[in-house]
């Protein structure tokens, strides 16, 4: 479990694929941890690409910084990363809470990426009250209470009885995730709002959103998508909201095919 000191806190985080290849940096979702991209890895490695991972502070095994955090700080702890490993320029991928801050970096540090993917992501949440909620319910039950309502968000009923593994898998990232790091990374998405800011952004980006998400619907993608002039929008068939997971051969298809064109 390799640990780099990051802002004050210990971030953990993964490499994967060859040394000399252009890296891919993904950022993963409230409640999950960098094995959430464990299907993508193998179809980026093949190609040539190099893979960094790591676990959002508070969340896998990264440290439970004392909150509340903010979308700026989780960005700024991206910069810090890439930044321990001597990388200038990286393809970012954050899906839900990774891509607000991802969008983020798009706007603030544009000049470090090759290119951008947003996925399951939102610029504004408009529905502030039901974080109050979540946050009260993991402080007074637990994370295990969130897993059937949050993988009823994440995995379309019919892929929940499709990959049975999967779902398990998404249970125990959210059963294991602290929930103070949990309740912090809340009020960070719960407070933000990038609606002006990702009108800054120009480097090419690829806006990914599942047919059925119930959190972060296709008019929130096609939002971000109209605010962002060098965006793309692919909407993914029968996807709820982790689509790398639940429709991983589309995704690494569409993802891949836009990573190849966007060489630097």
């Amino acid at each position: 479990m390799p640990l780099a000191t990051i802002h004050g806190t210990q971030i953990n985080y993964r490499f994967d694929g060859p040394g000399d290849g252009p890296v891919v940096l993904f950022s993963n979702s409230l409640a999950s941890n960098l094995t959430m991209w464990d299907l993508q890895i193998a179809a980026l490695t093949e190609r040539g690409y190099r893979v960094l991972r790591y676990d959002s502070r508070g969340h896998g095994q990264s440290a439970v910084a004392e909150g509340p955090y903010s979308i700026a700080m989780l960005t700024s702890d991206v910069v810090r990363l890439m930044d321990a490993f001597g990388l200038h320029k990286v393809h970012f991928c954050g899906l839900s809470l990774g891509g607000m801050v991802g969008q983020m970096l798009g706007a603030m540090h544009g000049d470090r990426l090759i290119s951008l993917t947003l996925c399951s992501t939102t610029a504004y949440m408009a529905l502030k009250e039901s974080w109050d909620e979540r946050i009260e319910s993991a402080q007074k039950n637990g994370m295990r209470a969130a897993v059937e309502a949050t993988v009823d968000r994440w995995l379309t009923k019919a892929s929940q009885e499709r990959l049975p593994d999967e779902v398990e898998k998404i249970g125990h990232m959210i059963i294991n995730t602290a929930v103070d790091g949990y309740c912090a990374s809340g009020i960070a998405t719960q407070t933000m709002d990038l609606r002006e800011t990702i009108r800054t952004i120009s480097v090419p980006t690829l806006v990914l959103v599942g047919e059925h998400d119930p959190s972060t619907p296709v008019a929130a993608a096609e939002f971000i998508h109209e605010g962002i002039t060098s965006s793309e929008l692919h909407i993914i068939p029968d996807a709820a909201h982790v689509l790398d997971i639940e429709q991983d051969r589309k995704f690494n298809e569409v993802f891949l095919e836009f990573l190849n064109r966007n060489i630097e």
